[in-house]
């Protein structure tokens, strides 16, 4: 119990203290570490490439699925893990009304006739749809997907850990130079003072200062070392964006070809139907 507490008060004090510094930050009444040119440049490319995965991500899924009802429904079966539910495509379902119809008008009619035929072509156009969804949602999306919830998560993750790590830093080099400088002010002696117990009581604050001089820069070589290996780890990671790309670049190409098989596809089909009405 006694750990917890006194956990709970350190961690209130980091909190704090990383308050205090963002805050006196924002207002300009504190310095800040800046990162290198470099590793600013890696933050703007992340940033860039999470913004951009998103909103492909979202418009591809929208090209794949127009109805917004079926996209949440489908998105709320792949938050619960469970299979998504077959759906009829537009196609299959327009083809299963002609056929019906044919029937009803009379399959061996002029008009049954064509609507069988018109049917089987739709058909066969809903079912090369359900396999270019299919393609690309397991071939593009889901590597999208798998990026913004898994390699995006880590590094914004580490980001944070290297903000609170460049706080701490800072607050750390705040105290440091507070306390010289009250240092400094202490072993000043005031020669206009000519009671001893004045005297004693100086160099005792002197003392105390040089004390917290030295706990300062201790903390300060800490949160240096600190700040130093959390910062390599995220260039590390923030590195990785470029893999992340390549992927990419390798699952856009087989979007490409899968629509394109697609398209070639729904063509034939409707060269071969307008044979078929032709004759």
């Amino acid at each position: 119990m006694d750990f917890n507490v006194k956990k709970l008060a350190s961690d209130a004090g980091v909190f704090f203290s990383r308050a205090m510094q963002f805050t006196e930050e924002k207002l300009g009444q504190a310095e800040k570490t800046e990162l290198d040119a470099h590793f600013e440049n890696l933050l703007a490319r992340a940033d860039s490439t999470k913004n951009w995965t998103e909103k492909i991500l979202r418009q591809t899924e929208v090209l794949l699925q127009p109805n917004p009802s079926a996209r949440v429904e489908e998105f709320l079966y792949e938050k619960l893990d469970r299979k998504v539910p077959s759906r009829v495509t537009n196609g299959e379902l327009l083809a299963q009304y002609m056929t019906e119809a044919a029937n009803d008008f009379g399959p061996g009619t002029p008009y049954g006739k064509t609507l069988i035929k018109v049917g089987e072509t739709q058909r066969r156009l809903g079912a090369a749809e359900r396999d270019f969804i299919h393609s690309a949602s397991i071939n593009f999306l889901t590597p999208l997907r798998n990026f913004l919830e898994g390699d995006w998560r880590t590094i914004s993750k580490e980001r944070r850990i290297l903000q609170n790590c460049r706080l701490d830093l800072d607050a750390c080099k705040a105290r440091l130079k507070k306390a010289k400088a009250a240092e400094a002010k202490a072993a000043v002696p005031d020669f206009q003072e000519t009671r001893p117990r004045n005297y004693i009581l100086s160099a005792s604050a002197s003392a105390l200062w040089s004390d917290e001089v030295e706990k300062a820069e201790h903390e300060l070589r800490l949160t240096q070392t600190e700040f130093d290996r959390q910062a390599e780890v995220t260039r590390l990671l923030l590195e990785g964006i470029s893999s992340t790309h390549v992927n990419h670049l390798r699952c856009l190409h087989e979007f490409v070809e899968s629509q394109t098989n697609y398209y070639a596809q729904c063509y034939q089909y409707m060269l071969d139907l307008q044979k078929q009405l032709g004759r």
